[in-house]
């Protein structure tokens, strides 16, 4: 179901998402560019990252600013790696992403709404996917939220699902194809999960800017 993530499902989000996204790395730096299927797979990868990561963060009593204290010295930390696989030092890694989403929703949070619009528009210029990954990401977190929230608001729940689709659509325009929408039936298949799986919170911090790591030592090893 979209409306309800265990978190089991999370976790195993997570991981999909994770196998996902290192295929289009790889296929990216090491085949070229492109390895059919796999790179087109990896277009689901953040969507999922985002539905997680927007779940977690409508959950009742749960913290924007800590997410933000953990996310942006990952962040920092992935940057050059990044910088050194696709040769470009913007835009900024993903972490990026969505530290300035959760940096939105603390202004937000604590009544700076318009100081939070300014920081969409200006950051969004930067962070990678842009405004339409940062756009993604708030979509999700409000439609989580009705749920988490006010579950009996039911036309609430609705305008903020339609919305989070129709942001899923604009971010499908912004790749050029619409693979990312493969993020819903999966996500709605294993969104009830119960399957045990063992939480690895600073794994995917590490995992990131480790696997980022060794495709940019990869992509500038002297050849011969």
């Amino acid at each position: 179901m979209l409306y309800s993530l265990s978190s089991p499902a999370r976790e195993w989000l997570k991981w999909i998402a994770l196998l996902l996204m290192t295929g289009d790395h790889v296929a990216k730096v090491v085949y070229g560019g492109y390895v059919p299927v796999v790179s087109e797979l990896g277009r689901v990868a953040f969507p999922l990252f985002v539905m997680v990561m927007a779940c977690n963060l409508a959950q009742p009593g749960a913290d924007a600013l800590k997410s933000l204290r953990r996310l942006l010295p990952w962040a920092v930390l992935a940057q050059p790696f990044y910088a050194l696989t696709f040769n470009s030092v913007l835009p900024l890694n993903v972490l990026w992403t969505f530290a300035l989403v959760a940096a939105c929703l603390v202004l937000q949070q604590r009544g700076r709404s318009g100081w939070a619009m300014a920081l969409f528009a200006l950051g969004g210029m930067w962070v990678e996917y842009r405004w339409f990954g940062a756009g993604l990401v708030l979509a999700w977190w409000l439609f989580y939220r009705s749920a988490c929230t006010r579950p009996a608001v039911r036309h609430e729940l609705v305008f903020h699902g339609l919305l989070a689709v129709a942001t899923l659509g604009l971010l499908c325009l912004f790749n050029g194809n619409g693979w990312a929408l493969l993020a819903l039936p999966l996500v709605a298949l294993l969104g009830r999960s119960s399957w045990p799986i063992p939480r690895t919170r600073w794994f995917f911090y590490l995992y990131y800017s480790g696997h980022l790591a060794a495709l940019a030592l990869w992509w500038h090893w002297p050849a011969g």
